[in-house]
């Protein structure tokens, strides 16, 4: 019996009143007393845990010790890869102008987007997975539909080559990227226009949105880290991250902690919050590629992975520096690597389009 038809039966039997007003306060006290317990199954030592729109489980990931696939992806060579969110299917992009879809268990192709007219130099994929859209060369970027393949959006008004581009993990509808023009654009996916530009006084050569969308850290070529505040365009603040070229630059899922990495071969990790080292890899033989060589942090924040020119892909134990493992298996540099969601597999590219899928 539910509590609406306690109330019909109290109306219908007034003799009953009585009665029926205390079994109706004994399942309101019942009820009350059930959440009380579930919002203190939700509480850990003070913080409440609800799952909310975007929320990620935590996955310990894997630190993979073979390859399962070598894939011939891209005819000139493959700049950028990244998987889906809490997907298998792996995301491609080349020289040949195309982006591709695979499946990372199978190795198989399931997909080609076409209609760039430049070469595919950076990635991003909204957080729902509905939308791919890749940096180009020829100063714009393609949004395509990820069902269909179909583009949905060119958005045009960089002046020069795009080499980064990223999705706010929060909302559906923003896309930040930068170009060799001196210039960031944040723009809105659902109109498909320009929302607002930012101009730095160095090239951006990568960026990323921080966890929550409000800060865009974008790394450059004077070797500077900067954060700006992603509404207003405002510079927040920077740092001297490397002393030579930013390459790459990757935050991690809870948005404390951000990867960089530099053409001086050394990786490290910043606390977002203060802009302090909390961590720097270098291996000899882990030499940075090229000024857009990626490298990526594990989806559980526990190792950093990067590869290398001699086609080696060097991956470190977070809190155990000195702690390397070398996987071996390209013939050419390693120009970027990328960790799923789900904590495995790892995957990295090569100049020459082949890639590689680690577990």
């Amino acid at each position: 019996m539910t509590a609406d038809d306690i109330g019909w039966l109290w109306l219908a039997d007034g003799g009953c009143k009585r009665e029926v007003n205390a079994l109706y306060e004994e399942m309101m006290q019942q009820l009350k007393v059930s959440s009380i317990e579930q919002l203190a199954r939700q509480q850990i030592d003070g913080v409440v845990r609800q799952r909310e729109a975007g929320y990620d489980d935590f996955v310990e990931s894997v630190v993979p010790s073979s390859c399962k696939h070598v894939i011939n992806c891209h005819d000139g060579g493959c700049g950028s890869i990244l998987f889906e969110h809490n997907s298998n299917r792996l995301l491609t992009g080349g020289q040949d102008r195309t982006v591709k879809v695979w499946d990372a268990n199978t190795g198989i192709l399931s997909n080609t987007f076409r209609g760039s007219v430049g070469s595919i130099l950076d990635l991003a994929v909204t957080h729902d997975n509905k939308f791919v859209i890749g940096a180009s060369s020829s100063n714009n970027l393609c949004v395509w539909e990820s069902s269909s393949g179909r583009i949905r959006h060119t958005l045009t008004g960089h002046t020069d080559k795009v080499c980064s581009v990223d999705a706010s993990r929060y909302s559906g509808r923003n896309v930040v990227s930068a170009a060799y023009d001196h210039t960031i654009k944040v723009w809105d996916l659902q109109r498909g226009y320009c929302s607002h530009t930012i101009i730095s006084v160095s090239n951006c050569n990568a960026l990323a949105y921080s966890s929550d969308g409000l800060t865009i850290c974008s790394g450059h070529v004077d070797g500077n880290l900067r954060l700006w505040d992603s509404q207003s365009g405002k510079l927040m603040s920077e740092v001297a991250a490397h002393s030579q070229a930013v390459t790459s630059v990757c935050v991690s899922r809870s948005g404390n902690i951000v990867l960089t990495s530099g053409r001086d071969n050394v990786h490290n990790l910043f606390d977002v919050r203060t802009l302090e080292v909390c961590g720097t890899y270098r291996t000899t033989g882990n030499r940075v590629a090229s000024n857009w060589s990626r490298s990526c942090i594990s989806h559980d924040e526990n190792c950093v992975a990067a590869g290398s020119a001699d086609g080696s892909v060097s991956i470190w134990s977070r809190f155990k520096s000195d702690k390397v493992s070398v996987l071996d298996g390209h013939t050419s540099p390693v120009l970027s690597c990328t960790w799923n969601d789900l904590g495995r597999p790892l995957a990295s590219a090569d100049r020459n389009g082949t890639v590689c899928i680690w577990v």
